[in-house]
This record gives structure tokens, sequence and C-alpha cells, in this order.
């Protein structure tokens, strides 16, 4: 079973060969393209889990491929690879949204350590499919929408798209109001008194139809947090806290 998508966009072709022989080595199953347009092109086209986006690319450069990017895939994760290590590739590429990035010449583990680092903190991309279907729910993460049963279409916000994705990703378990504060706000919980957590999953119910006295898509478990019941199940057990 694969680990995840991972596209690499890299115009040196030895190194793009070997890091996609590397990724599937190690689990992940991999696209790659030889050059800014074409990557971009790919990326667009793809539903993948990260993106390693060289810097110094023919016919666009990195940056530029990221910022367009962005403009269409706002929670895209994307790591950065550079053979410069300057502060202003850092700096540009991080203030255009860019995920982490790493340094040639980098050893494949050390690699594989920040992707999976970047994987476990990115709530925007909670599975490799675009769309699941939960409690006749079908939900799509990219366009930020549920088709409800009976057809009837609901958009979400982007915070509440991000809270949906990270239970997504741990469809099955509790999470709990603080691993969410955490991982979507990014806040210490530690001291925080807030109900943000419990209004954005009651707007979600709201959104999905999803009666709060009785939720079969996001149930309370009481005393642990919330959990998202598995795809195209409503088995997943819990009451209201």
């Amino acid at each position: 079973m694969s680990l995840g998508v991972i596209l690499v966009v890299e115009d040196d072709d030895a190194i793009r060969r070997g890091l996609a022989d590397a990724l599937s080595y190690s689990g992940y199953t991999t696209h790659h393209a030889p050059d800014g347009a074409a990557g971009l092109e790919l990326i667009l086209s793809t539903d993948a889990d990260l993106v390693l986006l060289d810097i110094m690319m023919p016919k666009m450069d990195g940056l530029e491929v990221l910022a367009e990017l962005r403009k269409v895939k706002p929670s895209q994760p994307v790591i950065f690879l550079t053979a410069r290590g300057e502060e202003y590739d850092r700096v540009q590429g991080l203030k255009l949204g860019a995920d982490d990035y790493i340094v040639k010449p980098f050893s494949i583990d050390e690699l594989i350590a920040r992707i999976e680092a970047v994987l476990r903190r990115s709530p925007g991309r909670p599975t490799s499919r675009a769309t699941v279907t939960i409690a006749g729910r079908e939900i799509d993460f990219e366009r930020r929408e549920a088709v409800l049963p009976g057809g009837v279409r609901r958009s979400f916000t982007e915070r509440e798209s991000e809270v949906l994705g990270f239970l997504a990703s741990n469809a099955g378990r509790a999470v709990s109001r603080d691993e969410l504060l955490q991982t979507v706000w990014g806040l210490d919980p530690r001291g925080t008194h807030t109900r943000t957590v419990d209004m954005t999953i009651a707007r979600l119910r709201e959104t999905l139809d999803d009666d709060p006295t009785s939720p079969s898509v996001i149930k309370t478990v009481r005393g642990k947090g919330y959990m998202l019941a598995m795809p195209d199940s409503d088995s997943a057990t819990g009451g209201e806290a």
C-alpha cells in the first residue's frame, strides 16, 4: 500500500530519477517533471500528498511555480529543493507558502524525515484521495464543498476544511480539542481558554446536515474529543460530551 503520492519537479535528470527511485523504494508513489512549466501542469492536474520543488529550473523557476500553485491549491504541501543555501531563497520560499526546504546535497534519510514531518502537520491534505463519502455525504477537499443526500451542495471555509481534513486523516480515532487547536490553529493549548474548536465543529455539522444530537459524520467521544466516521460507514461510536 502506498504511503502517499509525491511529485518531483527537478530539471537535473540524474537527481530527478534518483529521487523518484528512492521514494518509490520507501513506499511512495511518485510522478515527476523536468522543468517548472511541466511541473506546474503536473501539480495542478494531480492529487498529490506532497511536492518536491527545485528552485533553479528552466521555463519557470520554483518560486514562480509555487506562486501560481498557491492560487489554486493553497494547502498543497511543498518542500523546496535548492542547491543554494542563501537566506534570500529560504525566506522567499517560506513567504510564498513553502512548508520546508532542503539544501543540496542531502541524504535520502534526511529528505524522508522532512517529508514525514511535513505530512504530519499538513491538515489540508487529509488523504491521498481528494473526495471521500461519509454517511452519504460526498466531501471534496479540493473544492472545499460537500454534496449532501438529495444533491444539495454546501461549501466550507478554509479553516473548516482544515479541521475536517485533519479529522479525515485520523478517521476512526478521537482527536482532542487541544490537538486540533495546536495542529490547525497553531496555538499552544496550555493556558488557552476558547470555544473556537467547538464552534467550528458546530458549523461543520450544520453545513453537513449532521444532527448534533445524534451525529453520523462528526461524532463527539465523551472525555476525548471529536471523531470523523470512517468513509462509507457510520459505524464509529461516541456520545455527546
